[in-house]
């Protein structure tokens, strides 16, 4: 079958199994091209396993410092006519590149907010590794089922005031006004429930309560704070309370992982052209300016790099901790370097749809934006017929 990109609103609804393959290819080539590296992880638990900051964890871990990984997802094979997910097709090429190096790597497919997903994993850890010493967390989802049954979501809003802004429509380039009412007090709590810090704590209880956190153990959790120009929609609305949430539970962390001679770190990462990015008003002129920025002054990142710089020079290398007065470790220092800042704020009120790509970048956000999809990779024949149907050796969950 040939897979076009199908875009419906900030979704594409269509992934390319041999995109998705070339980009983890990529990503491994990146890790490996870098320097001989000291002491690492020898057993990771990524939960988030399958896209963005969590399968950059995964690569980085494994092919940077040869460790075994334990992967949680929640990801769709292929049926009929319909492709897998995108993180279907990526789990797939990592596990089978880890595999030919020699590299343990066990895969769980399911809802990693659930007790059930919770047990199992720890039964695989438990079996086939007995300890892990990092755990990264890198879950996003709209929804949550709560252990009482109830399912909360998370909602986009600001809080406190109406936000009015501009975003630009993902397929025709046209800009055009938003207008949201603040969130009421209820979807701000039940996107701190989706979003916030609580998941975590009760991963790491689960994994303390059956003995698996080896000595030493460090557990991470991604963030965005970006800059001023997207807080108000963004640091200081529902989003940004739940993460500020995390804050909260890296502290609670501290006691339970004093035990076994761990730490918690909240790790700011640069912003990105994420699914969940694009649907966010007003981030996508800002990441659109921020790529052009960035590109120009030979600093841009994706997921792969800043993951990597995260493992080498501050989670692992022995280098001084970068961390702000919160205790978060800093990984936007270059996005939020005054020459970078300077130039998105000079040229917010001037970008519109006739310099968007002059101004900004916007086709490389769109191209970024496409690439987790598995389209737009260079080297992938996108004429050819490609099977959809692609295994996952599944150490629990389903499919």
């Amino acid at each position: 079958m040939i897979i076009k990109p199908r875009i419906r609103g900030f979704l594409c609804t269509t992934a390319h199994p041999a995109g998705c393959a070339r980009d983890v290819e990529n990503q491994i080539r990146h890790v490996e091209s870098g320097s001989v590296r000291g002491e690492g992880p020898k057993n990771v638990l990524i939960i988030g396993a399958s896209g963005g900051y969590g399968l950059a964890s995964r690569i980085s871990a494994a092919f940077g410092y040869g460790a075994s990984t334990v992967g949680v997802f929640f990801e769709r094979p292929a049926s009929g006519n319909r492709t897998a997910s995108p993180g279907w097709y990526k789990t797939a090429a990592f596990t089978e590149a880890a595999k030919a190096k020699g590299h343990y790597a066990a895969n769980i497919n399911g809802d990693a907010y659930s007790e059930e997903i919770k047990q199992a994993t720890c039964d695989v850890i438990e079996r086939d590794l007995g300890q892990v010493d990092l755990v990264i967390y890198s879950l996003a989802a709209p929804a949550r089922q709560m252990p009482d049954g109830e399912v909360v979501r998370s909602t986009l809003k600001p809080v406190g005031e109406p936000f009015e802004g501009r975003t630009i429509d993902f397929n025709t380039g046209v800009m055009r006004d938003v207008s949201l009412e603040p969130a009421s007090d209820e979807e701000v709590a039940d996107t701190i429930k989706v979003m916030g810090g609580e998941d975590w704590e009760l991963w790491i209880h689960a994994l303390k309560e059956r003995g698996l956190l080896a000595p030493g153990c460090i557990t991470t959790n991604y963030t965005y704070l970006g800059s001023e120009v997207t807080w108000s929609i963004y640091h200081h609305g529902t989003i940004g309370r739940a993460k500020e949430d995390l804050d909260r539970a890296r502290k609670a962390l501290v006691e339970p992982l004093a035990e076994v001679g761990g730490s918690a770190y909240v790790a700011v990462m640069k912003g990105l052209g994420t699914q969940a990015a694009s649907a966010i008003p007003g981030m996508s002129i800002y990441l659109s300016l921020l790529f052009k920025a960035m590109k120009d002054a030979g600093t841009h990142e994706g997921c792969i790099e800043q993951t990597t710089r995260l493992f080498d020079t501050q989670l692992y290398g022995g280098g001084e901790l970068r961390t702000d007065d919160e205790g978060r470790i800093r990984m936007d220092e270059l996005e939020l370097a005054p020459d970078i800042q300077t130039f998105v704020a000079d040229k917010w009120a001037m970008v519109d749809e006739s310099n968007l790509d002059s101004l900004a970048d916007f086709s490389g956000y769109r191209q970024a934006f496409l690439g987790l999809h598995g389209f737009n990779i260079e080297g992938t024949d996108y004429e050819a017929d490609v099977e959809l149907e692609v295994d996952i050796d599944l150490a629990a969950g389903g499919d």
